[in-house]
């Protein structure tokens, strides 16, 4: 469980009705083949071991006690070995018929869960068999061995904690209140289900829905089996449709109507981050809940990963999705701009635009805001403020596209206001140091400002998120404004969102400049040009690639993953991109930005929260400016490339 990393396996396999010692050998070769893979946790289909299809022949001892040799045939095959295995049986206990789960492991079996809700409607009669187990907690004898039996039991594993098996079965999923929600409030952070549920048009996407939503809301990993190929088809037909989610994420899925393993990883450190996150989980515990313990023999066994990790975990990958969430995205940021121009009874707005995406993204925001609140976009001040690195294509695309949105353009050349302050504090103007680039954006800011004051509007603000977790802003500079519009959209975002208006727009002028702006290097351009006239000063050569950048950001603010945890993420994410050396210094220089940069955060204007990632002092970052970064460099080194 390296990184909080386990693997887990929903298996299929084909069976025959009513015959458990030939379904032991497709068993048997199942968990052979996630042995071989690295599985800690593989889990069958409801009643597996008989068919779920047996119907009366419930009733034959027969067939009850050859279920019980094929278990105890499995369990002495898991002899051995550290897999937790859950099979699907039939129990009688005391004249009564369970339907349950079987969990062993090493020759030991840890306990049965009985099924709780038993349906009997429609194609579903088990009420005439089964009786629920939903009150049972008892030791039964089972294959020489004493074995709980009880619906509120939790597996444990005693190396690591964070791994608590939770166990239900088919229907218990589709009831009002599952028993996963108990189980999940009681400290299960991996939910299986054992099932044989059957296929009708359009099932499928519900059972989807109800696995992927039972995962979010539970914060939890839920593993459901599913019956398939072998069972009877008498009346109904059974799919192998097995799904394997994570918070409300499908990781793993098989297609319907085969037979075999669904493997992936689940991430429990990932999910025990979430659970701490949210305080109000932490608060609900039922009682009554026991809890087993079982051992795997080496817990930091380095757990190859197969599952993948986007290169831009803020971008969804789906074309249609990204489409609506960057229409989603850009209202939010709409709708809290127009709220401050209405509550502050302005009428106008002012903006500086350099040509680059983050003002392009913030003029683009202010003209959406000034159309719902039904002002004149002839009221947006878009000032344009040429200096020493100001290059011609940045200037013209800056003029054109304010030109183009139809506000009030105007050109403010500050090269000589600034020449002015180097002379009052003794600065040489060929000294290109960070004052000569911090004096370019504070004059930047006092133009906007005081334009601001004598119009009777605000500054809105440029600056996003990744340049505000890197503190790669000049402190009451381009750090400040009246109401920070891209405060909360990572810089691999406003890429898209900025491609998104040249896609919607009917303007082709306007769609050829945002193009054009959208092919242009990321710079603060206050350095002067090259000879040729281009940018000089190109950020991602400073302070290096945003999609590395903003990589690293999701996985420290939105999971707080330990730093070598990081470092493994984009390893498998960046692969064949990025080698392991360009990934750490990267990293080791997001680590010493993100600690020593933070007294800019701690006081920076309103802005809305877009994702689920901000750095609002007054919301989701709550970090003291002078916090060291030590013991994540120190974690850091223990990665670091030979």
């Amino acid at each position: 469980m390296k990184d909080g990393f386990v693997k887990v396996a929903a298996a299929t396999p084909a069976i025959h009705v009513a015959e458990p010692m030939y379904n032991v050998k497709q068993i048997g070769s199942l968990m052979d083949e996630a042995l071989q893979k690295g599985v800690k946790l593989l889990v069958f289909p409801e009643l597996c071991l008989t068919g779920y299809t047996c119907g009366d022949l419930f009733l034959q001892d027969t067939l009850l006690s050859s279920a019980k040799a094929a278990l105890a045939v499995l369990v002495e095959k898991s002899r051995g070995c550290d897999m937790v295995t859950v099979v699907g049986m039939p129990l009688s206990v005391r004249s009564k018929l369970y339907n349950a789960a079987v969990l062993f492991q090493n020759g030991v079996i840890l306990g049965a869960v009985p099924k709780s809700t038993i349906p009997t409607y429609s194609e579903f009669y088990e009420g005439r068999h089964f009786t629920s187990g939903k009150e049972l907690d008892e030791d039964i004898s089972l294959c020489g061995q004493r074995v709980p039996l009880g619906a509120k039991q939790l597996f444990v594993c005693r190396e690591n904690e964070d791994l608590c098996i939770g166990a239900e079965i088919c229907e218990d999923l589709w009831t009002a209140i599952p028993p996963s929600s108990y189980l999940a409030l009681a400290g299960a952070t991996v939910l299986i289900n054992q099932s044989a549920s059957n296929e009708v048009t359009g099932k499928d996407s519900y059972r989807r829905d109800l696995v992927v939503n039972q995962s979010a809301r539970l914060f939890a990993a839920y593993i459901y089996a599913d019956a398939g190929e072998g069972e009877s088809t008498t009346d109904t037909v059974y799919a192998g449709h097995n799904l394997i989610a994570e918070n409300g994420t499908v990781l793993a899925e098989s297609e319907r109507f085969t037979t075999g393993l669904c493997i992936t990883e689940i991430d429990l450190q990932r999910l025990n981050n979430e659970r701490r996150r949210v305080s109000p989980f932490a608060e609900q515990t039922p009682p009554g809940y026991s809890r087993r313990y079982f051992s795997i023999s080496n817990p930091e066994e380095k757990c190859t990963l197969t599952r993948t990790f986007a290169q831009t975990p803020f971008v969804p990958s789906c074309i249609s999705e990204r489409r609506k969430r960057c229409r989603e995205i850009t209202r939010i940021q709409a709708e809290g701009l127009k709220k401050r121009l209405l509550h502050t009874g302005v009428k106008s707005a002012v903006v500086g635009i350099s040509g680059g995406l983050d003002s392009t993204l913030a003029l683009l925001v202010t003209c959406q805001a000034f159309e719902l609140a039904d002002l004149d976009k002839k009221n947006i001040y878009t000032i344009t403020m040429p200096c020493f690195g100001t290059t011609d294509r940045t200037y013209r695309n800056a003029l054109t596209l304010a030109g183009e949105l139809g506000t009030t353009v105007i050109e403010i050349p500050i090269a000589e206001s600034v020449r002015k302050h180097f002379e009052d504090i003794g600065h040489e103007e060929d000294v290109h140091d960070l004052t000569y680039e911090n004096a370019q954006a504070r004059e930047r800011t006092q133009v906007l400002m005081d334009y601001a004051g004598m119009a009777g509007g605000l500054v809105v603000g440029t600056g996003d998120l990744s340049e505000l977790v890197l503190g790669w802003a000049t402190y009451n500079g381009d750090h400040m404004s009246m109401y920070g519009v891209n405060g909360s959209v990572p810089k691999t975002l406003v890429r898209y969102l900025v491609s998104f208006f040249a896609d919607e727009t009917e303007n082709e002028t306007l769609a050829t400049v945002l193009r054009d702006i959208l092919d242009t290097p990321v710079s603060p351009e206050l350095l002067p040009p090259s000879g040729d006239g281009q940018i000089a000063q190109k950020t991602e050569d400073l302070v290096g690639p945003y999609e590395l950048h903003d990589f690293f950001l999701y996985y420290v603010l939105r999971f707080g993953f330990a730093p070598r945890k990081v470092f493994r993420l984009a390893e498998t994410a960046f692969a064949g991109q990025y080698d392991k050396t360009t990934i750490y210094h990267w990293l080791e220089n997001f680590y010493k930005r993100f600690f020593s940069q933070q007294f800019k955060r701690s006081c920076l204007p309103d802005g809305p929260k877009v994702g689920s990632v901000a750095v609002s002092p007054r919301g989701d970052l709550r970090m003291p400016s002078d916090a060291a970064a030590n013991a994540w460099l120190a974690e850091l080194k223990l990665v670091k490339p030979e």
